[in-house]
């Protein structure tokens, strides 16, 4: 049987979600809410969602909740949120953080209805108008510390998620943080990094975008992100963030005295060890 889905933040990601599951008839009706009046008034244009209402409404008539709002934000309002629902209703969220989201949930009486996810896609672009179908296709979501849940509730977010036709992974909330750590986190943190660096080169040698090409422009697309967005991110995962800017520094420290020192070898080798990875990553 299609379900209400109430979608809390109409954006990229939220958006991207409803829209696929309106079409394969996952959804019977979505019902947004959102800070931004703008945000509701350009996401009931595009057909994102049927009817824009505020949260209190959107609980009551909502059978799933989808919490697509930023980190910080998630923390106050998954709480908030399971106070108000009955016992048929279920609450995602999906964000990239989720140690701190699952201490502030331990103890909640209705903590079995909320199911605590990360569909792992996205692009650099922000807002109703980024959203687009297919945006989640053979991809992952990881569903973490599922233990927590009621058996009713996984297997309707878990079929939520199959309609999207993404791939589930069961993971505990401090090692999901300290993954997407590895392979998220970082990749925004060296890519703000580099646009500031340049940024500054610039203010010197106006020229220098001029000869930007691919592989800078692939670089830097992730400093397009929204720091509404990235900004708590990073705050609420900077435990595990930092030892794995460490352990860059150290790599980039090492690539840099080998350059200073015109030490084609162990660049070479580097450069070679480097290469790798394109045997771990699924093309």
């Amino acid at each position: 049987m299609a379900k209400v889905i109430g979608l809390v933040g109409v954006g990229l990601i939220g958006g991207s979600m409803v829209l696929d599951l309106k079409e394969k008839g996952f959804a019977s009706k979505i019902i947004g809410s959102d800070l931004s009046d703008t945000n509701l008034k350009k996401a009931l244009e595009l057909k994102i969602i049927d009817e824009a209402v505020d949260l209190d409404n959107l609980i009551s008539r909502s059978d799933i909740i989808v919490l697509a709002t930023p980190v910080n934000a998630t923390v106050e309002l998954v709480p908030y949120v399971l106070d108000r629902i009955s016992e048929d209703k279920f609450v995602l969220d999906v964000g990239s953080t989720k140690s701190m989201l699952s201490d502030a949930v331990a103890n909640h009486a209705n903590r079995g209805n909320f199911v605590a996810t990360h569909p792992m896609s996205g692009t650099e672009f922000s807002g109703p108008e980024a959203a687009f179908k297919g945006l989640f296709k053979d991809r992952v979501a990881i569903i973490c510390d599922p233990e927590k849940s009621n058996p009713k509730a996984l297997n309707v977010i878990s079929e939520m998620y199959y309609h999207l036709d993404m791939r589930l992974i069961l993971m505990d909330a401090h090692s999901h943080d300290e993954h997407v750590g590895y392979v998220s986190h970082l990749s925004h943190a060296i890519s703000y990094a580099l646009a500031v660096a340049v940024l500054d080169k610039e203010k010197d040698d106006t020229a220098i975008f001029n000869l930007a090409a691919g592989g800078f422009a692939s670089t830097v697309r992730l400093a397009k992100s929204s720091v509404d967005m990235w900004l708590p991110i990073f705050e609420q995962n900077a435990d595990h963030i930092l030892p794995i800017l460490d352990i860059y520094l150290d790599k980039l420290s090492s690539f840099r005295n080998y350059l200073e020192q015109r030490d084609t070898e162990q660049l070479g080798k580097f450069i070679k060890e480097a290469n790798r990875i394109k045997d771990k990553l699924k093309k």
